[in-house]
């Protein structure tokens, strides 16, 4: 078995893992960067993605980010356990700083520093700015880097290079190495065999979206019918989660739940999104409603729409549209799929084609134009325009469905990242069952727990960086 000595051995090769990698080489540290991908497909999910970030401008993060965060649903915790949030650090319980809750300073570490992670970025050639988004309703700001994700996995990626560190692909961290420092390194599986890298350990090679046992265990049947959001997202298996739960790390995060995105599940395209149902209707395969499409801004409400669409059966609905709602201005920046829609002249002949029952469909249709009320109609905001006496209702953009031809879109739930995971500090240092920190271990990214209940949208991509940088810098100077 070789082993190969370094100061910081980074697992993961996303925007997290970089952000680490920069972040620790800068401080003078020997880095390694393990990725289970070969080169040509590195960055995990960061590779493919639009990377949008909830900011206002490069210097201040969006308004209500903290509070959207801390405001999720949790669950019931117990009140004489979190009251403990309130208290100083060192006053706090070891049973508080271990719960699975949010860690309110987290959160304030997240505002504080991501502009200055993000000037940061800047210094190695990433470029931002405000970028057509696919959301035609909005409820708070977002920047983007100029070419994606991808552009941080080259432009990171050539930084870290020029700092000295080692690349390490096809190479899957198996398990984390210990001894009286605490964590002394990961025993890996390299393309020539096993293999151990020596040093502090930074974990950021994200959830287990990848992985179908652990989707199985942890979801239930909407395993079945899910899928990574994008090809990336296959490589994230979880053993960086499991490695660490099996030193008795503590978790954060909901583990029932992911971050869902409606897409067509025609396409092999990444995020082929369907974003345009507010302006249309949703039908399951039995040919009916099931839910509220239109409940507000289309960016605040996709991912709980998206988990009714999973619940139907066989995880699927269509969303169907016609003549008026395919000319409302820019629909198509809401329709990122490469697939062809459905195309009907009459609501009966759709039915056929989507195989569905043609009178259920005929007869829901029916029922739906017949709540429309006359109104003023507005794309750009929830405009009120409801339905009356329909159940289930749609809140706003509710127009009959009766100007043919029509167009449908199959719409299925895909699995951007999970969100349950590693506890950590402010210092993205992980936690153990105890509250304690464990020696030599950070973690960062979509691998660590943030959220419960419904995600806090382009916020991703900005805390990996964020917490990315921490840990790295924090693993360099843990040897000093």
């Amino acid at each position: 078995m070789s082993t190969h000595e370094y100061d910081v051995v980074v697992v993961g090769g996303g925007v997290a893992g970089l952000s680490a990698a920069c972040a620790a080489a800068e401080a003078g540290a020997r880095v390694a960067v393990l990725d289970r991908a070969p080169e040509a497909e590195t960055g995990g999910n960061t590779r493919y993605t639009e990377a949008f970030l909830r900011m206002a401008s490069i210097e201040a993060t969006a308004d209500g980010l903290e509070e959207s965060l801390v405001d999720d649903f949790m669950g019931h915790p117990d009140p004489s356990v979190v009251r403990d949030a309130e208290r100083s650090p060192e006053r706090r319980t070891a049973l508080y700083k271990a719960t699975h809750v949010v860690d309110p300073d987290y959160v304030e570490t997240l505002a504080a520093q991501a502009p200055a992670t993000l000037a940061w970025m800047g210094t190695h050639g990433m470029r931002f700015e405000f970028l057509p988004t696919p959301f035609l309703t909005t409820s708070t700001t977002r920047m983007a880097p100029v070419g994606g994700g991808l552009a941080i996995v080259e432009t990171m990626g050539k930084a870290a290079r020029g700092l000295g560190v080692d690349f390490h692909f096809e190479t899957t961290a198996r398990s984390l190495i210990t001894g009286d420092a605490g964590v002394e390194g990961v025993a890996a599986l390299t393309a020539a065999g096993p293999a151990q890298f020596r040093g502090r350990v930074v974990l950021a090679s994200g959830g287990y979206q990848g992985n179908a046992e652990m989707m199985a265990r942890y979801h239930g049947g909407h395993a079945l019918t899910t899928r990574p959001v994008a090809r990336g997202g296959n490589y994230n298996k979880g053993e960086g989660i499991e490695m660490a739960l099996a030193l008795g790390a503590a978790t954060s995060g909901s583990f029932s739940l992911f971050h869902a995105e409606p897409v067509d599940p025609r396409s092999g395209e990444p995020e082929a999104a369907i974003f345009c149902f507010p302006y249309g209707i949703l039908v399951n395969r039995e040919g009916r409603r099931f839910v509220d499409e239109a409940r507000g801004p289309i960016d605040a409400w996709y991912e709980r729409t998206t988990r009714d669409i999973q619940a139907q059966t066989e995880g699927v609905a269509w969303v169907i549209l016609d003549q008026q709602a395919q000319a409302v201005p820019n629909i198509r920046s809401g329709i990122r799929t490469d697939q062809p829609p459905v195309r009907a002249a009459s609501i009966e002949e759709l039915a056929t084609k989507l195989g569905v029952p043609a009178d259920a469909l005929a007869e829901t249709v029916a029922t739906y134009n017949a709540a429309c009320a006359d109104g003023d109609f507005d794309p750009l905001v929830p405009d009120g325009l409801a339905t009356t006496g329909l159940v289930p209702p749609k809140s706003n953009w509710a127009r009959p469905v009766a100007d043919g031809p029509y167009e449908a879109y199959p719409v299925m739930a895909a699995n951007v990242f999970t969100f349950g995971g590693l506890k950590t500090t402010p210092a993205a240092e992980v936690v153990d069952r105890d509250g304690r920190a464990i020696p030599g271990l950070y973690a960062a990214g979509e691998m660590t727990g943030l959220y419960y209940s419904n995600y806090t949208g382009s916020t991703s991509v900005l805390r990996g960086a964020t917490f990315g940088r921490i840990a790295g810098a924090g693993a360099a100077a843990a040897g000093s």
